[in-house]
């Protein structure tokens, strides 16, 4: 007899659509305010927290493909909200940062970001700590693998 898989309670397929569910309404913080795809938040938030960053290593951190690290560096210079400039190091690299514009718009969404994160969070109640100590456990575990 064969084995059967029940897809709604596989944990890899549960944690997916989680995910996806929290990018999703996550979007509403910044998406209909900025009118920001998911890669393009992403990379804005990697530059308001770390400065300066070349597009391979805001892939890295995010966890995106380059080409989407690419297009998403692309919008946000052609709104200018980011910048360019040439690598002290290696000249085939760029060293990425935001405009005061881009800037301005990160800490435009930085607070209600923070507040959606409280939301989820505060809806756990005390469980919130176990969960948090629980992810962190599974990406050590996955980092491991």
């Amino acid at each position: 007899m064969m084995t059967k898989l029940a897809l709604e309670e596989f944990l890899p397929y549960r944690l997916n659509r989680l995910a996806t569910t929290v990018s999703q309404a996550f979007r509403a913080v910044y998406g209909p305010h900025h009118d920001l795809t998911v890669p393009e938040w992403r990379v804005l938030a990697t530059l308001g927290q770390f400065e300066t960053m070349s597009a391979k290593e805001i892939g890295t951190h995010s966890a995106m493909h380059k080409t989407k690290v690419s297009r998403a560096v692309r919008a946000l210079e052609e709104r200018r909200w980011l910048k360019r400039r040439e690598s002290p190091h290696d000249r085939r690299e760029e060293i990425l940062c935001l405009t005061p514009l881009g800037l301005k718009t990160y800490t435009e969404i930085v607070p209600r970001a923070l507040a959606f994160e409280a939301k989820i969070l505060g809806a756990l109640g005390k469980d919130a700590k176990r969960l948090l100590a629980a992810i962190h456990q599974l990406e050590l575990a996955l980092d491991e693998a």
